[in-house]
């Protein structure tokens, strides 16, 4: 069998990088494979070795890509990052995730299609061959009512077909994605993982996937590798791991603290209004494209919502308004905690009652800040820290990060932690303040099974709490908590 990847006893040159245990990898012409494992196992280490960003002491990995022609490992293996669902890996393409902010569209703003042009240009000749594989590409993400929007407009699930658009014109012989699924609504999911399986087929495309959420592993995956402690595991078949995996606890929280969260202090200053977000009649334009329209909906206090949708819907949008980021929310009725929108308020005065996390919330972090520091700038709803906490808020900040099983990381910068790490880091963020409108755009993203159980778990039990009141987006149903009450469905409107 032939060897497209293979390392054997692999360790990296940099210490920093190393693995706790010598690196033995084979991916088999043919094999699509799952690299699973818990957050901040390893897995992401994994494809550094396997991608040649990390060089190795002694034998290098041996690739065999054949038949393409391609000479460079860069141009055969394809890395789409969890990052990438957020807009990109600098912060020249951040801008694209400021999808409200439509005066900043002029003549050099990019469409949907100049973009997917630039990037089939760049990837090889122009011949029938290709323009067919572009186009169908296009059919099966159902790009075309896409392509003349501008790239500022899109949801984050519509910037997240996009991105694997551009990778799949350059017909890489191998592709690596880090949780593709996340972000996507049920029917987008279905057609990746159909597009996959067919290119897979037709193309001889080889797939790894990087997943968090095992339960995402689709059928045409043949072999599985875990990492955990920073140790390959020996891949096993996909049913030998889905027979043997371990089951996801029914609660990760312990009771001390769940009773901690339960017992936690009110504060003088919430609002208890009956009434914490009122709308009536919103509508929400981009560009010709409508979002919101003629949306009314009321919040009442004590209420755990979860909104659903298509991606596009305008889910994230509507949360916009509700944190006051969205400049069109004060052209629009909206009344939060029972005070009209321009009636004297500051948006600071509102985001001192709201935890907020979301996917986006990570590109705002590429500064390598210990993970605490991150954690207390939800205390001021800051990027950064420019007003330093006082000893009772660190406390404070640890006991979040305690919450989230995040002991011991408070000095540990926030870049070098794994996605997952992260993702628990800005969950902590959110609840910092113990907020009295808890609103989390997708939450669980990147989290790996007996962490989505935790955080779960802290959203149930802070929910139970007076005067907490929760919106949630999310396109999974197992990642509702049992608190949820309400459902407001979303409808995209081309």
């Amino acid at each position: 069998m032939k060897h497209v990847i293979n390392i054997e006893n692999g360790i990296t040159r940099m210490p920093a990088w190393r693995m706790a245990q010598p690196v033995n990898f084979t991916l088999d012409e043919g094999e699509n494979m799952a690299i699973v494992g818990p957050n901040g196992g390893g897995k992401s280490m994994l494809v550094d070795i396997l991608i040649g960003r990390h060089p190795l002491l002694g034998r290098d990995p041996d690739y065999d890509f054949s038949p393409s022609d391609k000479p460079l490992v860069s141009d055969n293996i394809k890395y789409v990052t969890f990052r990438d669902a957020y807009g990109g890996d600098n912060d020249r393409t951040y801008y694209l995730q400021q999808r409200w902010n439509q005066q900043e569209i002029d003549a050099s703003t990019p469409t949907v299609a100049t973009r997917l042009e630039k990037a089939y240009g760049l990837a090889g000749d122009d011949t029938p061959e290709r323009r067919a594989l572009q186009q169908r590409l296009y059919d099966l993400f159902r790009m075309g009512p896409s392509l003349e929007k501008y790239i500022i407009s899109l949801s984050s699930g519509e910037l997240r077909k996009l991105k694997l658009t551009e990778v799949l014109l350059s017909q890489p012989r191998v592709l690596i994605m880090d949780n593709p699924f996340i972000g996507l609504d049920a029917e987008t999911r279905e057609q990746l993982r159909g597009l996959l399986a067919s290119l897979s087929t037709e193309l001889g495309l080889q797939v790894i996937l990087v997943l968090s959420k095992s339960d995402d592993i689709p059928p045409f995956i043949h072999q599985v590798v875990e990492v955990r402690d920073r140790t390959v595991m020996p891949k096993v078949s996909l049913a030998n791991y889905m027979d043997h995996r371990m089951p996801t606890p029914a609660h990760v929280l312990s009771k001390e603290k769940a009773d901690a969260i339960i017992g936690l202090p009110y504060h003088d200053h919430e609002f208890h209004s009956h009434e914490v977000v009122r709308m009536s009649n919103v509508c929400i334009r981009y560009g010709k494209r409508t979002i919101l329209k003629d949306l009314s909906w009321t919040v009442l206090n004590g209420e755990h919502w979860v909104l659903s949708g298509q991606n596009g819907a305008g889910k994230s949008t509507l949360l916009s308004l509700v944190c006051a980021d969205n400049p069109q929310n004060y052209a629009c009725d909206i009344a939060l905690f029972g005070m009209a929108r321009g009636s004297g308020e500051s948006i600071w005065d509102i985001k001192k009652h709201i935890g907020y996390v979301s996917p986006e919330m990570h590109r705002a972090y590429q500064r390598d800040l210990p993970a605490i520091q991150i954690v207390a700038s939800g205390l001021k709803d800051s990027i950064g820290l420019y007003v330093k906490p006082n000893p009772a808020e660190y406390d404070i900040c640890r006991f979040w990060m305690d919450v989230f099983g995040l002991e011991g990381l408070e000095n540990q910068t926030f870049l070098k932690l794994s996605s997952g790490e992260q993702r628990l880091v800005l969950l902590a963020r959110a609840f910092v303040k113990d907020p009295e409108l808890l609103i989390l755009d997708e939450p669980l993203h990147g989290l790996d099974n007996r962490n989505r159980r935790l955080a779960k778990d802290v959203i149930e039990t802070f929910c139970k709490r007076n005067n907490k009141t929760l919106m949630m987006v999310s396109h999974y149903e197992d990642e509702y908590p049992a608190c949820i009450d309400h459902h407001l469905r979303l409808t995209r409107h081309e």
